[in-house]
Formats: structure tokens, C-alpha cells, sequence
């Protein structure tokens, strides 16, 4: 009896006859350890939810799904910036792929100071890092989504006291050339709606933030074009998007508003 093993059947590598490419396959949902730098100074600790795909050409009848957690597990024990940056092209070499994407996503905290009594809480922001190499051309996003509260401006206008306001989500996907820290675009959206949150209030914190949302009345359409404006100016975005949806206090239903660019075209969606 022969001591060699079985030669077993690559089937995935078998030909498809038909015909059809498939834009991303890969695995979704997988958590591993992360390691997140902020402007402080130091370091965040979390779990990421990791999405790795490659494309996969049309003659080709599946992909090696074992291989993209081989190459998470091949990861420093906690997976920083750099190693997601060096994922992609792991991937694009290991799978034989023309491009290859992997999306991180995770919570991030920001110690936040009450506005008068200056009592410190932890606010959490849900963040995403988006890496895409397309034939050695890299490109990589951050997304971020920040609540925050608007004002209705026509509500303010018509009634004699008062003013409905609703609590927002604003996210902003930005494609960055360089560096930014996750909370400058944090800051960059806070600073555009008619007030931003907080963990923990005193009562001179609310009457703060109550007062100044009804000095800053904003329509779900100047969230975005505000957001929109300050990214224009930000030179090491190339392009984003950005949204906002403000789930009404007065309506069963949410108010929306949507805009997207690409810098290197006149006019584009991204």
C-alpha cells in the first residue's frame, strides 16, 4: 500500500463555461483584533468586522476562500493601518487576482467635554476603513458616521415658541490622498449640524445645547451641502459622499439627503 496522499481536485481553479466574471467573491463577517491610532497620541484597541474579496475572472469557476483567512491570520496579532494597507496587496498576489477590496469595520471612542460643566464622557462613532488595488493601483476610503442634532429651520420660522428637531446620521465616505485623522472628520461634520451630542449633560450642558441647536436651524439639505462645501476644500480628499438622515420627531417617516463627487471630474457620482 502506497504511503503517498491522495492528489485531491482543485475544483476551483476548473474552467466556467459560462462566461461570466464576478465583480467581488470572498469572505464577509470575519472579526480580528485591531489596533487604531487617534490624534492624541495613542492608541485604540478593538474588534473589526473584516470583508475580503478579490475579483474573479470569467474562465476561473471559483476563488480559494481558506486563503483570505490564511492571509488575516498572517497579520500582526493586532491589524493596524499598515497592515491593511499590505492586505490588499497579499491578497491580489496570493488569489492571482486583477483587483482585490477589504473593508474594516469598527467602533471608535472620543473623549468629549461637556460644553459648560466640562464633565468628560466617551462618545462612539462607527468607522470603516475601504482599501480597493485595482491592477497596482491603490485606493482606500474612510467612512465615518456621526449622529448629531438638526433644527428644523421652517418650524423655527412659523411658530411663536419652539422648534421640532430631529436626531440625525451623517456619514461621509472620503477617499483619502495622504494622511487624516478619523477625528478631523469628525469634527468636520460636527461642526455643520445645528449642534453636536454628547454622552452626559448637566442641566446648564442642555440648556447650552438646546439654545444653540435653535440658533442654528439647518434643513436636512444644509447638513450635506455644508459637509459638502468643507470637503471640497480639503485637499487630501479626491472624492466622497456624503448623507444625512434625520429621523423626524413630528413624522413617522425620515428626511434625506445625498451628495457625491469625485474631484478629478467635473461633474460625478462617487
Amino acid at each position: 500500500m502506497s504511503n503517498l496522499a491522495p492528489v485531491l481536485e482543485d475544483i476551483q481553479s476548473s474552467a466556467d463555461e459560462r462566461q461570466i466574471p464576478i465583480n467581488k467573491v470572498g469572505i464577509k463577517g470575519i472579526r480580528h483584533p485591531a489596533l487604531v491610532k487617534d490624534r492624541s497620541g495613542g492608541e485604540q484597541r478593538t474588534i473589526a468586522d473584516f470583508s475580503l474579496y478579490v475579483s474573479l475572472p470569467q474562465h476561473f469557476k471559483g476563488t480559494h476562500m481558506s486563503r483570505f483567512v490564511e492571509i488575516l491570520n498572517e497579520q500582526e496579532k493586532e491589524i493596524t493601518v499598515r497592515s491593511f494597507h499590505e492586505m490588499l496587496f497579499k491578497i491580489s498576489e496570493r488569489l492571482e487576482a486583477e483587483s482585490s477590496h477589504v473593508e474594516m469595520h469598527f467602533p471608535y471612542f472620543i473623549e468629549k467635554s461637556a460644553p459648560v460643566s466640562g464633565v468628560k464622557s466617551l462618545m462612539d462613532y462607527d468607522i470603516s476603513f475601504l482599501g480597493e488595488l485595482n491592477e497596482e493601483e491603490l485606493a482606500v476610503s474612510i467612512k465615518v458616521a456621526v449622529p448629531a442634532t438638526s433644527l428644523c429651520p421652517c418650524s423655527k420660522g412659523i411658530s411663536e415658541y419652539g422648534a421640532h428637531n430631529q436626531r440625525s446620521m451623517i456619514t461621509v465616505t472620503a477617499r483619502i490622498d495622504g494622511f487624516i485623522w478619523i477625528e478631523e472628520l469628525i469634527d468636520l461634520i460636527e461642526g455643520q449640524a445645528s449642534c453636536d451630542l454628547y454622552s452626559v449633560l448637566k442641566r446648564p450642558d442642555e440648556k447650552y445645547v438646546t439654545e444653540k441647536a435653535y440658533d442654528n436651524p439647518k434643513f436636512v439639505e444644509d447638513i450635506v451641502r455644508d459637509i459638502a462645501s468643507r470637503l471640497n476644500a480639503e485637499e487630501r480628499i479626491t472624492a466622497y459622499s456624503v448623507e444625512s438622515e434625520n429621523f423626524e420627531s413630528i413624522h413617522n417617516h425620515s428626511a434625506y439627503a445625498l451628495i457625491t463627487r469625485d474631484k478629478s471630474l467635473p461633474t460625478s457620482t462617487f
